[in-house]
């Protein structure tokens, strides 16, 4: 009686110790498509990991299937498949397919191979698959939501977050981090999973996912906080006042003390402009250059939208894109100012860079259009000083070159784009690679224009084009 007693205190000690370490967390599948958002269990089987197949397409359309001995048929829709149990040849619509590993039969229901669902389900569905594996998670469609993340300059600094389409993730924090998981959301990386911010508050954050989620992490020197707004399609994160106010005490407490420097005054500016200014400790590898501003509106895309508004908004996130893959970048303008021709131009050769891109927008048609300069009759150098008018001459295999990578990305991305020749100001005046992007909406709907979605997969593409021939465009500027 008396070891009956001490094995029960044993096997209950035991349960305890597993309840309070609890059981490991479940390998799921996070299933995204336009009808339903679902997560399915991942199931182990001789050492391979496995999902239902029925349950998988129960949610996206009609479906049922039978079993006659060892052979299960499936209908999807109007579509009819085999499978065989232990084989891994299969009938998917009337044709056969190779299945990554053997077909599981247990109690009528079907298990396929992970490993095989970037191949069959295109021809199951009759549609485009996308289905990260690693991450346990599987796009049915064009249904990602891509999002933007900028800090702002103000003080406190803002990290402003926008998105595709509305979200509700799930936030924690933790000293020094903000996590957002997003677990019912497609929420896609942009085009680093990496982004740094020029801000001591909020330097960084992150993109990761994993078992079926997705989480964004937000790393601060002080502690942060988030806030909902435009229907769930923004989300801003701040830090609190009493936190920023304490961080600008201990900087004080440790500034060396001395006289004040008597600042220098500034030359005055024309009015209504605001020369752009150069970072004397930064290299650039791009200028972007938001064109129109201030009391110049460019194009009147609607009674509501002007490019100069269009133009600036596409430049920030293109500065974001570039700056993600490690392009440190300068934007010529980034609020409501004017700037001449000749301003951008001397500010862009001054700045060192290796590339310039100038931003338009327009409502006469759909797509992108890439333009290299037309270069005049050139003038005469006089040494070491190019012609103005003609000074992009001895750089324009760099700008082909970089068109020619922009527009092969769009492509990739099924933008209609064509690449066009033009005596365009300031480009025939740059003294390295120069290129100007002409952005249409994606169809008849000029609002499109102020699409995040739509500048974001842009920008990206614009981005990932000079970034692959980054090496080529930095010799030739030198």
């Amino acid at each position: 009686m008396g070891n009956a007693r001490v094995l029960l205190i044993i096997v209950i000690a035991i349960a305890c110790t597993l309840i309070s370490f609890g059981s490991p967390e479940e390998k799921r599948i996070s299933i995204y498509s336009n009808v339903a958002n679902y997560s399915l269990p991942v199931l182990q089987r001789r050492g391979g990991d496995y999902v239902g197949l029925l349950e998988l397409l129960e949610p996206l359309g009609t479906v049922n299937s039978t079993t006659s001995k060892d052979h299960w048929r499936i209908r999807f829709n109007t579509a009819d498949s085999e499978f065989i149990a232990g084989k891994t040849r299969a009938t998917v619509r009337g044709k056969g397919f190779d299945l990554t590993a053997a077909f599981f039969l247990e109690n009528g229901r079907g298990l396929v191979p992970l490993s095989c669902l970037n191949t069959l389900l295109p021809d199951l569905l009759g549609g485009p698959v996308n289905f990260n594996q690693s991450a346990g998670r599987l796009f049915v469609g064009n249904v990602a939501v891509h999002f933007t993340a900028q800090v702002s300059q103000t003080a406190p600094p803002r990290l402003v977050m926008n998105f595709s389409s509305p979200v509700n993730p799930s936030i924690s924090t933790e000293p020094g981090k903000l996590r957002m998981m997003f677990s019912h959301e497609p929420l896609v990386a942009p085009g680093s999973r990496t982004l740094t911010f020029d801000s001591k508050m909020i330097p960084s954050a992150s993109f990761q996912e994993g078992n079926g989620a997705a989480e964004v992490i937000v790393n601060g020197t002080v502690p942060l906080m988030a806030n909902f707004s435009n229907d769930g399609r923004t989300i801003t994160i701040t830090t609190p006042q009493a936190a920023v106010t304490q961080v600008q005490g201990q900087n004080s407490a440790t500034a060396p003390t001395g006289p004040t420097p008597t600042p220098t005054p500034a030359p005055p500016a024309s009015p209504g402009t605001v020369p752009p200014v150069l970072s004397s400790n930064r290299t650039y590898f791009a200028v972007v250059d938001a064109s129109h501003g201030g009391a110049e509106r460019g194009a009147a895309l609607s009674d509501q939208i002007a490019e100069k508004d269009v133009t600036l908004a596409f430049a920030r996130r293109l500065r974001q894109e570039l700056e993600a893959r490690d392009l440190p970048s300068l934007l010529l303008r980034d609020g409501d100012v004017t700037l001449t021709l000749d301003q951008r131009a001397s500010a862009a050769n001054a700045s060192g860079a290796a590339i310039y891109i100038a931003l338009h927008a327009t409502s006469q048609g759909p797509g992108v259009r890439l333009y290299t300069s037309l270069i005049p009759p050139a003038g005469q150098d006089h040494g070491a000083f190019l012609d103005w008018d003609s000074a992009q001459n001895k750089f324009l295999a760099a700008s082909s070159a970089a068109a020619g990578g922009v527009a092969a990305e769009l492509r990739n991305q099924q933008i209609s784009v064509r690449t066009l020749v033009a005596p365009l100001r300031p480009l025939n005046n740059l003294t390295r690679a120069a290129i100007a992007i002409e952005v249409g909406p994606p169809g008849s709907d000029i609002t499109q224009l102020n699409s995040g979605s739509y500048q974001g997969l842009i920008a990206s593409a614009v981005a990932l084009g000079v970034s692959d021939i980054r090496s080529q465009l930095q010799d030739t500027a030198k």
